[in-house]
């Protein structure tokens, strides 16, 4: 059997001292959930697949947009043009690039009724997403089940990062209590992102998970670490002591956004910069996309493949649906438009 220090693929990983062949071999048999496989999720998942992080499951709701390909790395023009699901297109990239590892893709919004399903068996989670919603989600099933997370996120040239250890280290709750108000925090759409930035904070999110992975947790960098890279300003602040028994999540054990099932109608989320609006049921669903494409090419030229259903309503707008009963309206960003096309075609 070749040795993990001869094998080519690896070598220069086995040699840096603080990995080894031990820790190559916790990496190959380590299972990394990427959560938003978007400009964070590609540099994270391209950097764990080359390392041979063992399994990686990659978890996201969006096809590729020709907007994207300015900072997601892992997608091409073809990616965009076929509107391939984001998961599928990074998971065939990386098989390209290591046909070693096990790579599971899921076309997935991650919600309540999905995550318990979607994110069992991890080691550790790794969040790419662009909402604090999906975050506080993250985190609540992060201290339920005592598995670490890295939390990621980067908006014009600036970033931040820091890595929640249940019982060890402040979660999520801890430190932002309040999911912040709409308006209040700039996102892609009103200051744009510079793919550097997300470089930066996807590798720094990578490097404290190949630590955790490999049992060095004395090498986590332990702070909130902000990053503005026009600036040229690094910054960390420490958040020793910032665990508070009172916060609902890691002190409380209270897990109302993981447990709340009560959804009763469908729910509308614009995507950041696309003039898209996400519809979603109030249950998942299982659809033969197949059988549903005659009764929708009534309404206008449809495509399909394995994961969607796409249909040229008129000039301006299309609808795409997924086999969960979720569908991008796209060419708008009117929810009440969205939401009633979404009705007309599928029904209440």
């Amino acid at each position: 059997m070749t040795s993990l220090s001869s094998d080519s693929r690896y070598a220069r990983q086995v040699r840096f001292s603080a990995i080894g062949e031990k820790g190559q071999a916790k990496l190959l048999q380590a299972h990394a959930v990427i959560v938003g496989i978007g400009a964070l999720g590609c540099v994270i998942s391209n950097h764990l697949a080359r390392a041979g992080v063992g399994t990686l499951t990659l978890i996201d709701r969006d096809i590729v947009d020709r907007s994207n390909l300015q900072r997601q790395l892992l997608y091409d023009e073809r990616d965009a043009e076929t509107a391939t699901p984001k998961a599928i297109a990074a998971a065939a990239r990386l098989m390209k690039i290591n046909s070693d590892i096990t790579i599971i893709p899921q076309v997935a919004d991650l919600s309540s009724y999905n995550a318990e399903t979607i994110l069992s068996g991890a080691d550790i989670i790794i969040d790419g997403s662009d909402n604090f919603g999906v975050r506080y989600l993250i985190n609540e099933f992060s201290v339920k089940h005592r598995i670490p997370w890295i939390y990621g996120g980067a908006v014009g040239a600036s970033g931040m990062s820091f890595t929640i250890i249940p019982r060890v280290t402040p979660c999520l709750r801890c430190l932002f209590p309040e999911t912040p108000a709409g308006g209040s925090l700039d996102t892609c759409e009103t200051a744009g992102v510079l793919s550097p930035i997300v470089d930066t904070i996807a590798s720094i999110q990578v490097m404290e998970a190949l630590k955790l992975l490999t049992g060095q947790h004395e090498a986590l960098h332990s702070s909130l670490l902000q990053i503005d890279l026009w600036h040229h300003e690094w910054q960390s602040l420490s958040i020793t002591g910032a665990r508070k028994p009172s916060c609902p999540v890691c002190g409380q054990h209270q897990f109302e956004i993981l447990d709340d099932d009560v959804q009763q109608e469908t729910m509308t989320a614009s995507l950041c910069g696309r003039n898209t609006v996400q519809v979603s049921p109030a249950r998942p669903l299982r659809l033969d996309l197949k059988s549903l494409e005659l009764r929708l090419s009534k309404a206008g030229h449809t495509e399909t493949n394995p994961y969607s259903l796409r249909v040229h309503l008129n000039d301006s707008l299309t609808f795409l649906l997924f086999t969960d009963g979720r569908a991008l309206v796209m060419g708008t960003d009117d929810p009440h438009l969205a939401r009633r096309t979404y009705t007309q075609l599928m029904g209440d």
